[in-house]
């Protein structure tokens, strides 16, 4: 009878951590593609590094008071340093380049270009090692597809400084998110509290260099916004993201990518007036088309 109770408590917690991942999942696919229109509605009020500073530091410090208060230990300097460093690709880099080309690319746009970041992590994993297999190789390819697909319709100019920073920011995700597996972070949603508060706090400092100010008197839309941006896009989705990060392979912690273009796409198309073009429909069809060849057959934890 031992072996059978055994077998039954490890079906049980597979399936539990199976419904945490797909949980997981739907926070950084769904709530991390809407964050790019309400970006775009913050965006009226706070410009970039100051608007993305702001909603890390405040998202950093609320996650790290909840976890002391459950008892989780502050991270250790090391470790604070260690989180410092992929706070800075991760959120400066990543999310503060996707900020600044706001400014001119289209929501649905900036998400699709986004959506490279999968590439890029394969390529960097396949440098440490860890090769993505042939099943994830075709998923990617198809991610790609759909961005050289926008290119060609001419939603991208690589000549101006937006769209050239907007094809930095995967890369340094990518990066970013290999180093957070190999660097001694703080355990557990401690990494991410302690990421978004060095995070925050550079790109206040980056602001304050370029001498950024508020554009203009807050309206009750870019507060909500950037409420929005703390709450949902940065504690629990970033939060899901370290997840799975610690437990799923890269392909399938980076699969958001692929789906958060369709809704980026959708919600710019519907509330902010943005073109929805099928040029831009085919492109998100073609990343859908990605994470579905990546991720349906492997949602699995991390072994």
């Amino acid at each position: 009878m031992t072996p059978t109770v055994a077998t039954g408590g490890a079906t049980s917690e597979n399936t539990g951590e199976r419904l945490r991942i797909a949980g997981a999942l739907f926070a950084v696919y769904v709530i991390w593609g809407s964050t790019y229109y309400a970006m775009h509605v913050a965006l009226a009020f706070l410009p970039p590094f100051l608007m993305a500073g702001s909603r890390f530091i405040a998202a950093g410090v609320l996650l790290l008071a909840m976890l002391r208060w459950r008892g989780a230990p502050l991270p250790t300097v090391k470790q604070w340093a260690a989180a410092g460093v992929v706070g800075v690709l991760l959120l400066v880099c990543g999310n503060g380049f996707v900020a600044m080309a706001q400014r001119s690319v289209d929501t649905g746009v900036a998400a699709t270009v986004v959506a490279t970041m999968p590439l890029w992590t394969a390529a960097i994993g396949a440098f440490w090692g860890d090769k993505p297999t042939a099943r994830e190789l075709v998923g990617l390819a198809a991610g790609f597809a759909g961005v050289a697909v926008l290119q060609h319709g001419g939603s991208l100019a690589f000549h101006r400084l937006d769209s050239l920073v907007l094809l930095l920011a995967p890369i340094t995700w990518a990066f970013g998110s290999h180093l957070s597996r190999r660097l001694p972070v703080p355990p557990g949603p401690m990494a991410s509290a302690a990421q978004m508060i060095v995070g925050g706090v550079v790109m206040i400092l980056i602001a304050a260099l370029r001498g950024d100010r508020p554009i203009g008197p807050p309206t009750f839309s870019s507060v909500a916004a950037l409420l929005y941006l703390v709450f949902f896009g940065s504690i629990i989705a970033f939060s899901a993201y370290g997840y799975l990060l610690r437990t799923t392979r890269p392909a399938i912690a980076t699969s958001y990518a692929y789906v958060n273009p369709l809704v980026a796409l959708a919600l710019g198309a519907l509330l902010a007036g943005e073109p929805f073009t099928g040029t831009k429909l085919v492109a998100c069809l073609l990343t859908i088309a990605g994470v579905l060849v990546v991720s349906a057959p492997r949602l699995r934890p991390r072994t």
